[in-house]
């Protein structure tokens, strides 16, 4: 089966920072203070709902690259095991019709991953909030992998729901 989209309309568009998202997208974070934002998108034909997505990103359990990166090296607390009020350990907090959104938190910072799912898009959004000083250390150097890595996430995402279909 050939996708429906070339390679130039799959490209992975990305923005980094508070003013560089539109504020519609900012809304869906529950954080009262966004020190770190980033948001990728892919174009795609193919129809899931945001949990979908989100599961198809993440899976239902950290694997344990995720459990290395986000309890290991954020200390971030996830929940264990399998459940329809989580992704990959993360609290599923809200929904809508085309989003969905993940917080978790560590004890220098929180987290939303927000998920959403319109107009032939799919797009992943990071939202930290830093509570003590190791957040503004750790993350920016952390972040620059994050980057690197979030484009995949996307890609295999999609194949991922793609092959489920």
């Amino acid at each position: 089966m050939t996708p429906a989209f070339d390679e130039r309309e799959r490209k992975i568009d990305g923005a980094v920072g508070v003013h560089r998202l539109p504020e519609s997208f900012r809304a869906l974070s529950s954080l009262s203070v966004i020190d770190y934002v980033d948001r990728f998108a892919i174009a795609t034909d193919v129809v899931a709902s945001p949990e979908q997505w989100a599961r198809a990103m993440f899976g239902d359990v950290p694997s344990p690259a995720e459990r290395f990166i986000w309890r290991g090296l954020l200390g971030i607390r996830l929940s264990r095991g399998r459940s329809p009020q989580t992704v990959a350990g993360w609290r599923i907090a809200a929904r809508g019709e085309d989003w969905i959104r993940l917080e978790a938190a560590s004890w220098f910072l929180a987290g939303n991953l927000v998920v959403r799912a319109a107009d032939g898009r799919v797009s992943l959004g990071t939202f930290l909030r830093y509570d003590r000083w190791l957040g503004r250390l750790l993350w920016p150097p952390l972040s620059a992998v994050h980057r690197r890595l979030a484009p995949g996430v996307l890609r295999d995402a999609e194949a991922k729901v793609r092959t489920v279909r």
